[in-house]
């Protein structure tokens, strides 16, 4: 753990000191009205584009040109198999076996996709618990899938919530709410970061509680993946899905990613919608030959991928490939560690940052509780060049990304802020 301390000249000294500091100068950094980097603060929102991002897509766009729909075998980057070389990388990044990884669809439908193969309700059997705080799309997603099975959707939603007065959820309430309910509860469904407080769950002792109980178990890491070590496979996870338009620089509403555990690979008989690029590679051509399940994630797939929005993810995956998430989380926590070193010199009175003070329990985001304020703090940070992001009430989501943020970045982010609020 650095000794950190205050004054510019240390955050200038660890930049130098970063051995992942050149990577900053792969990604466009947007400017402010003077022509200078804007502080960057939001990539747990929408990461930032790879400088190599367009010439990615444009290799695919020429190919295109050029060979028409040759370009399935003979493009620079054969479009037939395109999406597995991103599943390897995939995999690399959120922990898992290749076999268990595939990139495809959205995020929100993913999880559709895997609640239509793992959620399995019965009579008795048939709630779903999510997090109180969920990111509202996976509320939606769950009610939904509730009301599909003729079941209600707030009777059968079970709530896991903080304590009052508190916004971190609590591993002994979710086990109280399992021992109460766990007989009625047929899936769990967790954002592996929760998107407000920025707190990291235990995916293994979630995953452990919930199969306990007879639950299935999935995650939603649109905030976990490529922000910190996700382990699923040794988490022992069922399923988990994630975008990768945030920590994974694809691009806006870009695809997504998918994990089923390799224990789930090769059971045929599991219920799931199929498409032909699901179908067995070997004969998928042959058109009339009757349905055969690819084993592994990729049994899930519906369609032929989008090549254009993969070639964006390629690009950024090349980068985690060669960086690694081992580094990526240990200058992650020096930084947020230091981000939170020079908030808690700010008066207590005034904020209060209510993700979790282990770095085990978090990943790089710090999510600020500033009392009275209003959305005017946020405009006025914008305006001051910090790019960050505003949650109601009164909550500024900020989020040092250690492939192109700096210490620097961190240093004038809070010298911003301290000015604004003394106004």
């Amino acid at each position: 753990m650095l000794n950190y301390q205050l004054g510019l000249d240390f955050a200038l000294e660890q930049d130098k000191k970063d051995t992942l500091a050149l990577y900053r100068n792969l990604f466009h950094i947007p400017k402010d009205t003077f022509g200078n980097d804007c502080i960057y603060m939001t990539g747990n929102s929408l990461g930032l584009q790879p400088k190599q991002t367009k010439s990615y897509v444009n290799q695919e766009l020429e190919d295109w040109a050029t060979l028409g729909v040759e370009g399935h075998f003979n493009a620079k980057n054969p479009w037939l198999n395109y999406h597995e070389s991103l599943g390897e990388h995939m995999a690399k990044v959120v922990g898992a076996k290749p076999v268990e990884v595939v990139v495809m669809n959205t995020l929100t439908a993913n999880l559709h996709f895997m609640m239509v193969s793992f959620y399995k309700p019965t009579k008795t059997r048939y709630k779903i618990l999510i997090e109180a705080d969920a990111f509202p799309s996976d509320k939606y997603a769950v009610e939904s899938q509730l009301r599909h099975h003729g079941f209600n959707d707030k009777e059968g939603l079970v709530l896991w919530k903080a304590r009052k007065g508190e916004e971190l959820a609590n591993y002994r309430d979710l086990e109280a709410v399992l021992e109460t309910q766990g007989n009625n509860i047929a899936l769990i469904l967790i954002g592996a970061v929760n998107y407000y407080t920025g707190q990291y769950f235990d995916l293994k002792r979630i995953t452990q509680l919930g199969h306990k109980h007879g639950c299935i178990v999935g995650f939603d890491c649109a905030h976990g993946a490529g922000n910190v070590s996700l382990n699923l496979h040794d988490s022992g996870a069922d399923f988990a899905a994630w975008c990768t338009y945030k920590y994974l620089n694809s691009g806006p509403g870009s695809i997504a990613g998918c994990f089923v555990h390799e224990r789930h690979a090769y059971t045929k008989n599991l219920n799931r919608f199929t498409g032909w690029w699901s179908h067995n590679k070997k004969t998928r051509f042959k058109m009339r030959d009757e349905f055969d399940q690819l084993p592994g994630a990729e049994g899930w797939q519906l369609s032929n991928p989008p090549i254009l929005a993969m070639a964006a993810i390629r690009a950024s995956l090349d980068i985690f490939n060669e960086v690694g998430m081992e580094k990526l989380t240990e200058k992650s926590k020096k930084l947020t560690g230091y981000f939170e070193f020079l908030l808690k010199q700010l008066d207590e009175d005034i904020i209060r940052i209510i993700t979790p003070k282990n770095p085990d329990e978090r990943g790089c985001q710090l999510s600020i509780a500033v009392n009275n304020a209003d959305k005017s703090l946020h405009n006025k940070l914008t305006e001051a060049g910090v790019i960050s992001d505003w949650r109601e009430p009164n909550v500024i989501r900020c989020a040092p990304v250690p492939l192109y943020n700096s210490f620097q970045d961190v240093y004038y982010l809070v010298e911003r802020l301290k000015n604004i609020l003394s106004e």
